[in-house]
């Protein structure tokens, strides 16, 4: 018969200092249990502190992230033989697994539908690594990566590179610091798209550090020189572009950055969403503390076209109608006509439509006389 041990029988044999029983084949309450594993626990936690404490001050809290694919200009390979082998060599390898790993996040957040959305990173003067054509950014694999030039034309790999990477070029040929590009279809920030909506700025600090201004395309067909250089040019300046009635694009340093660019601008768009059905003004941050997040982003390395404007020009958000309110003081809605100093009228930028005044004043009349049985 298996020995029983209690909670009594294990503190008792604990306070007398004895080592405590195996219990691998004797029965334990739960009780019992619960404080042989508290025990082990402590145990645990006493034998890693050694060799915590062992750990040099400087190493804590002494790395950022980055994953920037740095390379020596006009390196390139040249022949085919040598392009292969680039494409074949351990670091370019690192990153092909990493365009996978990205893909797999993407589509684990419901970003991409079908084989929809693509990666690009740079890796040279004229060479770019890309996702294939129809293929779920959910499975890919590391072989199923593509070469590209700045033009477009593949020299690796054996699967057909996705015609979209055109875009991706276009923004790289304009903007240096666009290393890689991550394309996709959020549903929060994609319906901004649909609808034609720029989310408003100056609501939520995170998103005018990491983000900047949210910047928009106008549509053109996925894939044409038209699309790509629509979306090139408002990439100059805006990390995330909404794609008009298509979806959204962001870029960055490197593939994590772009991608995080992606995830800041959907739940950026999905807060915007809800809090404007709450019935609720969304008011803005004032335009002094809108100046010192710009000034924080710029210190992380971020550059915004922003930086020279005055004041009551950052969180005008007058196109912005949903819920939305701009805060007293700035252009959309000043305490008096002029005050912001700017040379806005200070309207608030809604004319009045006489024709709807007609119709309005029409239906009212039509209800007064039928309350009064005149109809």
């Amino acid at each position: 018969m298996k020995k029983l041990y209690t909670l009594k029988d294990l503190e008792a044999i604990h306070a007398r200092g004895e080592t405590l029983p195996d219990v691998s084949s004797a029965q334990l309450t739960p009780m019992a249990r619960d404080f042989l594993r508290s025990k082990a626990r402590t145990k645990g936690q006493r034998s890693a502190t050694p060799a915590a404490a062992a750990a040099p001050a400087a190493a804590v809290g002494s790395i950022v992230p980055n994953d920037e694919y740095h390379w020596t200009p006009g390196s390139d390979p040249k022949s085919p033989a040598d392009i292969q082998a680039f494409f074949a060599s351990a670091p370019i390898e690192r990153l092909k697994r990493r365009m996978c790993e990205i893909g797999r996040r993407m589509w684990e957040k419901g970003y991409t539908d079908g084989n929809g959305g693509n990666l690009t990173i740079r890796v040279g003067d004229n060479m770019v690594l890309c996702t294939p054509t129809l293929i779920s950014k959910g499975f890919m694999l590391p072989e199923q990566m593509c070469l590209v030039d700045l033009e477009g034309k593949q020299l690796a790999g054996t699967y057909k590179r996705t015609s979209e990477c055109m875009t991706h070029l276009a923004i790289m040929k304009r903007q240096p610091a666009a290393k890689a590009c991550c394309h996709a279809h959020p549903p929060h920030a994609t319906a901004f798209a649909v609808a034609k909506v720029t989310p408003p700025t100056c609501l939520i600090p995170e998103a005018e550090v990491f983000l900047g201004v949210i910047g928009s395309s106008r549509y053109q067909t996925p894939g044409t020189p038209e699309n790509a250089a629509a979306v090139g040019e408002v990439a100059i300046d805006h990390q995330a572009v909404l794609m008009e009635n298509h979806g959204v694009i962001t870029w960055g340093k490197d593939l994590e950055d772009a991608y995080w660019k992606m995830e800041n601008t959907d739940a950026y768009c999905q807060t915007v969403m809800l809090a404007s059905t709450l019935g609720k003004e969304l008011t803005p941050i004032s335009a002094k503390q809108a100046k010192d997040l710009i000034t924080l982003r710029k210190s992380l390395g971020m550059s915004d076209y922003r930086d020279q404007w005055k004041e009551c020009e950052l969180c005008d958000n007058g196109e912005f109608r949903p819920g939305y309110a701009a805060q007293a003081g700035s252009c959309a809605i000043p305490e008096k006509k002029g005050d912001c100093g700017c040379g806005c009228s200070g309207d608030s930028g809604v004319l009045p439509n006489p024709e709807a005044e007609k119709i309005v004043a029409l239906i009212t009349e039509r209800i007064w006389q039928q309350m009064n049985g005149k109809a």
